[in-house]
C-alpha cells in the first residue's frame, strides 16, 4: 500500500534504478522493460524521457512557471508571458502542461514518458510537445507501436484525450496496476497536508480550489 509520502513524492523509498538515471517501481520497472525489448525487436529504441520526480522537482517546475522562470504554454503550445496572467488564468495555464507538486503521477513510480532518440531528426532536441508524435511527428511511428502493443505489457494513456483539462500527452504511459491504486488513494487533504512545510506560489488561491482541481486535472484521465 502506497503511503502518503509515497503519493505525494517526498519519499523515494518505492522505486528502483531502471536506467539511464530514472526509476520506477519494481513492478512497473520489469513491465516497462518487456515493453522495450518488445519494440527492440520490431525496430524502436523505447527510451524513458521522464520517470520518477519527486515532491521538490514537481515544486521548482511549478513555481518557476509561476515566477516567469521557466516557459509556460498557452493551450496551442505557444508562448505565454505568465506576469501577464491573473493568479488565476498563471495557475491554469500550469496545469494544462504541469502538475501541481504533490499530484504528479510521477511521484507514484509507476509513470513513465518514452521516446525514440533514434528517431529524433539530427539538430532536434525532444521537446515533448503533441505534434512530435501525433500523424506527420517524427515519433508517429513510436505513437502506432505503443498504441498497439503498450496494454500487453499493462500500460495506457492517461492523457490520450484532450478532457479539458491536462493537454494531450502521447507520451505519456501509466502502469496501470499501481497507478490506479495511487489515483485512488490520493486526496486533497493529503495534498495540502504535503505543502505545509513549502512555500507553493500561488497557493492562497489554489487552496481552497484543491477538489475542483482534482475533478478537473487529476481525476480527469483516461482509462482505456
Amino acid at each position: 500500500m502506497m503511503t502518503p509520502d509515497m503519493l505525494t513524492g517526498q519519499t523515494d523509498r518505492h522505486v528502483i534504478l531502471l536506467s539511464e538515471g530514472h526509476r520506477l517501481q519494481s513492478e512497473a520497472a520489469a513491465a516497462f522493460n518487456g515493453l522495450r525489448q518488445a519494440g527492440r525487436l520490431q525496430g524502436f529504441n523505447l527510451r524513458p524521457a521522464s520517470s520518477f520526480r519527486d515532491f521538490d522537482r514537481q515544486l521548482a517546475i511549478w513555481n518557476g512557471k509561476f515566477h516567469g522562470r521557466r516557459p509556460l504554454l498557452d493551450k496551442e503550445s505557444r508562448p505565454l508571458d505568465s506576469q501577464s496572467l491573473s493568479v488565476p488564468e498563471r495557475c491554469e495555464a500550469i496545469l494544462r502542461w504541469s502538475a501541481l507538486p504533490g499530484t504528479s503521477r510521477h511521484h507514484w513510480g509507476s509513470d513513465v514518458d518514452v521516446y525514440d532518440p533514434d528517431l529524433l531528426p539530427a539538430g532536434r532536441t525532444l521537446q515533448l510537445t503533441p505534434a512530435e508524435y501525433q500523424p506527420g511527428g517524427y515519433f508517429a511511428p513510436l505513437t502506432e507501436w505503443l498504441t498497439e502493443h503498450m496494454a500487453d505489457y499493462g500500460f495506457y494513456r492517461p492523457y490520450a484525450r484532450d478532457r479539458g483539462g491536462v493537454a494531450i500527452e502521447p507520451w505519456h504511459l501509466s502502469y496501470r496496476p499501481l497507478a490506479c491504486q495511487a489515483e485512488c488513494l490520493l486526496t486533497p487533504d493529503i495534498v495540502s497536508a504535503s505543502w505545509k512545510e513549502y512555500e507553493v506560489a500561488g497557493s492562497t488561491w489554489i487552496l481552497p480550489q484543491l477538489p475542483a482541481i482534482f475533478r478537473r486535472y487529476i481525476g480527469n484521465v483516461d482509462k482505456e
